[in-house]
């Protein structure tokens, strides 16, 4: 298994400090979240560094099932920004969220899932153009996310023909494990750690998951997973919990 960082535990810190931190780490791989101060990151930077890349679409201000048809465009837009910067670094997958059902939009659910439908649709054939696979990722239990129901995640990836994005704590606040999704449909996995009810973001140990029971079941995937907690302590703290493991 080849672990990541999401630069999450870094924030805000700018990117020269964030990616110099990661390195130091002795970690390969660092998940970017294209969002501020890292919205503008210089391909050069990323060059000084000796990482491999992992681009995250933003987390703020984008919903691409908006009934707003100029919030649900820009949306779009950042999205393919972010799969440009995904084509820059050499990354072949682009993490992503799916859209969410504003607050008086709850009355219009089927139109939020068709716009959420198309919008992915379009971003999938950009992201063809650009050789990077869309990896879709499953939400926590929040009423305003739509899939944080992994069997409804699974059906919509392949019916998109794209990958999925195993968020392992949103998943447990769900009630979810790794059996409720197919294997080969997993593109890409978050680890971070919380008490089955709220999306916390926990450091990997300190909450209600059952890690090595995830990890044994993870037994034949490829790829990476990226430690996507909230500050540098708990990063900290997941990654001595993942060398009592043998992990890394």
């Amino acid at each position: 298994m080849d672990f990541g960082v999401s630069t999450l535990a870094l924030h805000p810190a700018p990117p020269n400090v964030t990616l110099e931190y990661i390195e130091g780490l002795g970690i390969s791989y660092c998940e970017i979240i294209n969002e501020y101060p890292l919205d503008r990151i210089e391909e050069d930077l990323t060059g000084s560094y000796s990482l491999q890349y992992i681009v995250h679409a933003p987390i703020s201000d984008v919903n691409i099932a908006s009934p707003n048809n100029r919030i649900r465009r820009s949306s779009i837009m950042e999205i393919k920004s972010s799969l440009d910067l995904a084509a820059h670094l050499d990354s072949d997958k682009l993490i992503l969220h799916p859209g969410s059902v504003p607050f008086l939009a709850r009355v219009y659910k089927d139109r939020i899932l068709e716009y959420n439908f198309k919008s992915l649709k379009e971003l999938k054939n950009y992201a063809d153009d650009l050789g990077v696979t869309l990896c879709l990722e499953n939400m926590p239990r929040m009423e305003k996310y739509l899939y944080n129901n992994l069997k409804e995640l699974q059906r919509l990836v392949e019916e998109l023909g794209i990958m999925a994005t195993l968020d392992i704590g949103h998943a447990h606040t769900m009630g979810h494990t790794i059996k409720d999704i197919k294997m080969g449909l997993i593109g890409h996995i978050h680890l971070s750690d919380n008490d089955g009810i709220e999306d916390s973001h926990n450091a990997l140990g300190t909450g209600s998951i059952n890690f090595p029971k995830v990890f044994e079941n993870l037994k034949g995937y490829d790829g990476i997973l990226t430690i996507e907690v909230k500050s540098k302590d708990e990063l900290i703290e997941s990654l001595d919990f993942l060398e009592k493991l043998n992990l890394i």
